[in-house]
């Protein structure tokens, strides 16, 4: 749920963090605190109270540091966010207090997806699939800090597809097997970034509103497919977009037409 803090143990297992580093005590900000190693079930994601013990533990904490002079609470940090490791009901009292800050003792957890302050499990969900993308495609050896972003996490298995079948033809080219790291270096160099170059100098927003350009690269693959079982292989991606423009302003104009058309026909008979 939305409202529900995230938990380390999932965070670490679909992030595949590669190193661990200790940050030392320094101040953080209340609001990144998101997550927990162990208190699901005590705290929602503001750090209100679910239970009565809990409740009653942070009313004596809150009395105990009048002045918010808590100890350092213990806490993991992943990108810009953190979890909870010790300090639950200080941070709950920071939190009611709309403290900015509490001191803490950081240990950073460092993984190719840099989660933001405000992760939800969707991210979560997102960063594996792009981890899982990386290493199947063979990409994360060609181009190790490149970052893919969709707006739908099924648009990395779905860009996973193009690379394998540009692959299936290397090889029937080539009449030979060949390893992941060729076939992504291949895609890369000859069809993605050419495409992105062409995308990059489009107007897209009429087809794809708030789409990363990845999305675009996907939608501009699918236009590029649908186009050449009625014209044949080797579309230019010039002449995609055009024919794609054209018929979505079509399909805009129709109902418009039609419209004109019947007030026109009114007018005549009257």
């Amino acid at each position: 749920m939305a409202h529900e803090l995230l938990v380390l143990e999932e965070a670490t297992l679909r992030l595949r963090p590669f190193a661990r580093r200790f940050l030392g005590v320094r101040p953080i900000d209340v609001t990144r605190i998101v997550g927990t190693d162990s208190r699901i079930g005590d705290f929602d994601r503001d750090f209100h109270a679910l239970r009565p013990h809990v409740r009653e533990r942070r009313r004596r904490v809150a009395v105990a540091f009048p002045n918010g002079e808590f100890p350092p609470i213990v806490v993991d940090k992943l990108g810009e966010a953190y979890f909870v490791i010790d300090g639950h009901h200080r941070v709950a009292v920071a939190r009611a207090r709309r403290m900015a800050t509490i001191d803490a003792e950081v240990t950073e957890l460092v993984a190719r997806w840099h989660l933001s302050a405000d992760a939800g499990l969707i991210e979560l969900v997102h960063a594996e699939q792009e981890w899982l993308f990386m290493t199947e495609s063979g990409l994360a050896q060609v181009v190790p800090d490149a970052h893919i972003r969709f707006t739908r996490a099924v648009g990395y298995s779905q860009l996973l597809e193009t690379i394998q079948l540009h692959g299936y033809n290397l090889m029937l080219e080539a009449q030979r097997p060949l390893r992941h790291d060729e076939i992504a270096r291949s895609w890369y160099s000859h069809v993605y970034l050419p495409t992105a170059e062409v995308l990059a100098g489009e107007d897209l927003d009429l087809f794809c509103p708030g789409a990363t350009l990845w999305d675009r690269f996907l939608w501009a693959n699918e236009q590029r497919r649908e186009l050449s079982v009625e014209h044949g292989p080797g579309q230019q991606l010039a002449d995609v977009i055009r024919v794609a423009t054209e018929e979505a302003l079509r399909r805009r104009r129709g109902p418009l037409s039609r419209l004109r058309s019947r007030v026109s026909s009114r007018r005549t008979r009257g």
